[in-house]
This record gives C-alpha cells, structure tokens and sequence, in this order.
C-alpha cells in the first residue's frame, strides 16, 4: 500500500480535468504561437484562453498576466525586475523574514548588488505587523514583498493591510501567493497588489509554470532576453502544453473553491482533533484560523523531527527541522517566529489537498501515534 499523501504544500498531483485538457497538446496541436499560420494560431489561441482563466481567477485583466516556468521565476522577475528598472528612484527592498527562498535569495542577490534589505521580524504566530512595516519605509524604498500564505505554518498575512501602507508612501508591493492561490480567495483587486507570483505544481497543475501578475503601469527589467514573447518581458517559446494545463487548473480552483476550503479544513482538523485526543505535548504553530484551510504545522515536544518520519512509513511529510549527528537544524521560519527548540527539533509540516480522504486521516493519526509513543518510550 503506498504512504498516506499528507505534503500538499510540497506539490500537488495533477487533476485528472486538467491532464485531460493537456493530452490534445502532447500530439495534434503542436504549432508555435508565435507562427502565423493556422497551427500557430491554434496554439496562440490556446494561450490566450488560460490566460484569460488565471485572468478570471486572479481578478485581473489576461494582459496583467505573464506566463513563466514557475513561482521562482516569477518571483525573480517581480523583485529584480523593479528594482532594477527603478534603482534611479531608489535602492530599498522591504521583505519579510519568514519568506519563502526564491524571495529570500533574490534579495540577497540585490544586496550584492548595492540594494539595502529590510527584513521586517515576525510574532509568534508568523504575522508581519503593519507598524513595523511602516518604520521601515523610507525615501529610498523602491518594493514591498510580503507573501500571502507562508508554506510552513500557513499564516495568512494582512496583505491588504500591508500594501495599502505601501501604496500611500507610492512604494510598489509584490506578495508570493504560490501557497494560497487554490486554498482562499486570492484576487488582487481586493489586495490592491502591484505584483503577485503563482505556481502551477500548488494547484494541480504540472511543475513547470507558473505566472506573475503585474499591475497595468508596472515596468520591469527582463531577466530572460530574446524575442518579444510576453509583452516582451519573458523570451521563450510559450510552454503551450503546460500553460493549457494551468488555465484548466485555475478554472477549476474558482468553480471548486468553497467545496474545497470545507473539504480540506474537514481533513485537517480531523488529523489534529485525532492526534490531540491520544498525544500529549504536541503544538499547533501559526494562527489556528487566520491559516490556510489545509495546512498543520505540528510540534512534538522533545523529540525530532527526522527520528518522527524515519518511523513513519505510511505517511509522507515534511519536517520543518532537520538533525544531524552534530546539531539541529530549524528552519528560517520556526526561529523568526521563535519557537522555543524543544519544541522546533520535533516539528512536521502535514499538508491535505483535494484527494485527501477521512479513511487516510485516520490510518494517519494511528500511524502517527503509534510511532511518537514509541520515541517517547
């Protein structure tokens, strides 16, 4: 029997509507978009339509919406885009310091570069205070990146908040939805965001694409060069099999949405509820509500994180520590948000999704238990 799938957040696998949408792509419509005859229009036309789909999901307008390889990407192009086309008006980056590390890295690329990097704290639930945000504004500050829903503990960040203090100091905002785009509603003309990255694979599309939506008025500096595809901001032929595959996925997440969120809050709480009721000393971490509907960050108090999952053959998870013969690793995450280390060392992320069944939770929590109770002797 294969492990119990609990690592959503990790990927998603692909929705049988949209590997079906894909198939015609893999054989009978295979033109190019930029070619101008009637296979290349068939193509072009393909594009045009799932990019109206993210478009639609989104709250945008299709030409807001440029289609990459994925949310690393798109947050490359978002973050290095404008401040590198913007570095005469200013040489200030705001983040937070629970980012994911296609955010983390790129400002840290900038910083080579001559930027200054904020990087604003967090409390013990993983939210950014709109306060600090507000000190750490200055004349020379260029972008704003907060993500939306962090991939560890699934805090959900006061994004509107944060960019409505931006936008009245007439500095841009970026977020990284990547984790809550298909979990809650995600529209940016609720947000008021300038620039907001998404990923296929965390939606039930393939690993591989992605997009970034960019305000109407937004310049950037491309990181690809060549030809003029995507508005001249992303060279390269279109991935059209894989763009199809997201378009499908977004118009899924939209129908879906609300059976979805009950569906995997259903799940996930039965996990915790069934693993509160037979463990003793273990911790939810981030906002038990202010969260995405599908993510549980538990810590197991004094025990380790890898010596939890090596026991746990039927279950596949992530660990949010990793220990090694000579010290214990906590992610960036945990030690922004201070979690004391008796409780870090022994954290596992458990993410459900769609396919999550009420029979995989239970043989989850008795799997759990039964190998917790044995570390703990």
């Amino acid at each position: 029997m294969l492990p119990i799938y609990l690592d959503y957040n990790a990927t998603t696998p692909i929705d049988p509507e949209v590997a079906a949408a894909m198939l015609p792509y893999l054989s009978d419509v295979f033109g190019n978009p930029s070619s101008t005859h009637w296979y290349g229009m068939r193509a072009k036309q393909s594009v045009e339509s799932a990019r109206r789909r993210v478009a639609e999901l989104l709250g945008c307008s299709a030409d807001e919406i440029i289609f990459t390889s994925g949310g690393s990407e798109a947050n490359n192009l978002a973050i290095k885009g404008y401040c590198l086309a913007h570095r005469d008006r200013g040489d200030h980056l705001i983040i937070s310091a629970v980012e994911h590390p296609a955010v983390m890295e790129v400002a840290d690329f900038l910083r080579n570069q001559g930027f200054r990097i904020t990087v604003l704290p967090v409390d013990g639930q993983g939210f950014v205070s709109p306060r600090d945000l507000e000190a750490a504004l200055d004349a020379g500050t260029l972008l704003v990146s907060v993500m939306h829903a962090n991939n560890e503990v699934g805090t959900i960040e006061p994004i509107a908040e944060l960019a409505a203090i931006a936008r009245a100091r007439q500095v841009a905002f970026h977020t990284d939805a990547a984790q809550s785009v298909g979990k809650i509603g995600v529209r940016v003309d609720e947000l008021k965001v300038d620039l907001l990255s998404l990923a296929g694979h965390k939606l039930y599309a393939p690993k591989g694409i992605g997009a970034l939506y960019i305000r109407r008025g937004i310049s950037l500096q491309k990181q690809i060069h060549g030809a003029g595809h995507e508005r001249g901001l992303r060279a390269g032929t279109e991935n059209v099999l894989e763009i199809v595959g997201l378009g499908k996925a977004c118009e899924i997440a939209a129908r879906d949405l609300v059976d979805n969120q009950v569906h995997m809050r259903r799940m996930r709480d039965r996990l915790f509820s069934g693993l509160a009721a037979r463990l003793a000393a273990i911790q939810w971490n981030g906002h038990p509500e202010l969260c995405l509907p599908n993510t549980l960050n538990l810590s197991f108090r004094h025990l380790e994180a890898n010596a939890i999952l090596s026991g746990l053959h039927e279950v596949a998870a992530s660990a949010g520590a990793a220990c090694h013969s000579d010290a214990i690793m906590i992610s960036p995450v945990l030690q922004a948000m201070a979690v004391p280390m008796e409780w870090a060392m022994g954290t596992i992320r458990f993410s459900v999704g769609r396919m999550t069944t009420a029979e995989e939770i239970d043989r989850a929590v008795t799997a759990i238990c039964r190998v917790v109770t044995a570390l703990r002797g």
